[in-house]
Parts: structure tokens; sequence; C-alpha cells
């Protein structure tokens, strides 16, 4: 799937190459090359204030432009990861299309759906069977079906 690269700009490509690059052991081995040589010349000059400043600069640069890669490659991967479950959900019979997207709902809304989906739970608890149901509307009606022919059986003496 190399060809779907193509259509990235430049910036795109090199902030992707340095992401999967950043992740590797030959990074991690530079980046504590780097720090071992600088201890290393600590001494020949003196651990003066420069010598300081060098680290501290090259650190602070990287670790800048690092918490943008990071950033980067998280939005993609929860991105990707929001496309295939919204995938699943739409191909489902039965699923609630109400989550499809939900990551672009307010945290008002979020928590609103939290509550819906809690009395999904409470009504399966109380139907002693997690799995039974898909939405709290179907919940409800299976729940007031399973207690309405319970009512309507003869009592056993």
């Amino acid at each position: 799937m190399n060809h779907a690269h193509r259509k990235e700009t430049y910036l795109a490509r090199f902030a992707r190459t340095a992401t999967d690059w950043s992740g590797t052991s030959l990074a991690f081995g530079l980046a504590l090359l780097t720090i071992v040589v600088w201890l290393l010349t600590g001494p020949i000059f003196g651990f003066s204030d420069t010598w300081q400043l060098v680290i501290n600069t090259g650190t602070t640069i990287v670790t800048f432009l690092m918490v943008f890669l990071i950033q980067r490659a998280q939005n993609k991967d929860a991105q990707a990861v929001h496309l295939k479950l919204n995938e699943l959900v739409a191909a489902m019979q039965g699923a609630s299309n109400r989550l499809i997207n939900a990551e672009n709902l307010s945290e008002r809304e979020l928590r609103i759906l939290h509550q819906h989906y809690g009395k999904l739970l409470e009504l399966s608890r109380i139907d002693e069977d997690l799995t039974k149901s898909h939405s709290v509307e179907e919940a409800s009606h299976r729940h007031r079906k399973k207690h309405a022919a319970e009512a309507s059986k003869p009592a056993i003496s």
C-alpha cells in the first residue's frame, strides 16, 4: 500500500518518516550516544555553563518537536481506530448508529450517552443476561415484555 503515501505533502511525508524513525532502536541508541559523548566532554570543557547550555538547548528543541510528532501519531491512530469502529457499528444489524462518530460529540453529549448505556447495563443485570440487548430501547422493550409475560402466568399452587 505504498502508493497511498504519494498524495501526502512533503511536510506530511517528512513528519511521518520522522515519527516512524524516532521510535526505532537506532534513534534511542543515537540519543543515548549523544548523552554519553556530552558527559565525556564535560571535563574537557570544565563543566562550563556553555557545555550545559548545549545539552539543554538540544534537548529542548528535540522535546519541542517530539511533542508535535507524538500528537500527530496519536491523532492519526485514534482517527483510524474511530473509523474502524464506525465501520463495525454501521455494518452490524441492531447496532445503534448514534455511536458513529461519537468522538465528535461534546463532553455533555458523551455523558448523556454514558448514562444511556448505563441504563442498558441496569436492565441487563435485572434480566441476569448482559448479552441480550443492543440498545436501551430494545432492552426496555424486552424487559417490559418479560415482566408482562411473567405477570400473566397463572400462579402455581
